[in-house]
């Protein structure tokens, strides 16, 4: 798949990605749950997303909502126990007013697309990746169906990035 730009002067160009923010969450110490910690290794390390700012936190807060406003694409990545574990599924996120409370210190995704808009009259395309958990019992490891499921997360995030998802 190829990321650069297509035109006259910008063919094998790649485009602008430091208005990227990639968020792996989760808590690195729950089994399945530290998802995003692993995710955000092997994204760091990724050409497909060089220049991009990808980083890791143990919960979304309200403070990642100035984070937010300043990118133009912000793409999550999460463990999710409704799911089958190791199914991957790509999202569109969206503000909504009923995306649960912003004044906790943990907060729904749709929440901070709400108080970025809301604080900082920002609204970024935001995307969730998430993979169904096995198990978030303690520990540090990831269940092997989580963990085969790594390689198909870095490609997801790459596409949504590269603009080969359908909004």
């Amino acid at each position: 798949m190829s990321t650069g730009a297509v035109g006259p002067q910008g063919i094998g160009r790649r485009p602008d990605l430091s208005s990227v923010l990639v968020v792996g969450y989760g808590n690195a110490l729950r089994g399945d749950d530290a998802l995003g910690w692993h995710a955000v290794a092997r994204l760091s390390a990724d050409p497909r997303l060089d220049g991009a700012r990808v980083i890791w936190q143990h919960q979304l807060t309200p403070e990642l909502a100035l984070d937010m406003a300043g990118a133009s694409l912000v793409v999550l990545v999460d463990a999710e126990s409704d799911l089958e574990p190791g199914a991957l599924h790509v999202r569109r996120l969206h503000r909504s007013a009923d995306g649960g409370t912003a004044m906790s210190h943990h907060v729904a995704p749709e929440s901070l697309l709400v108080l970025a808009h809301e604080l900082y009259g920002a609204a970024p395309e935001a995307w969730l990746v998430g993979v169904g958990a096995a198990t978030l019992e303690v520990g540090d490891a990831l269940s092997p169906a989580v963990a085969s499921a790594i390689p198909a997360i870095v490609d997801a995030v790459a596409a949504i990035i590269a603009g080969g998802r359908d909004a």
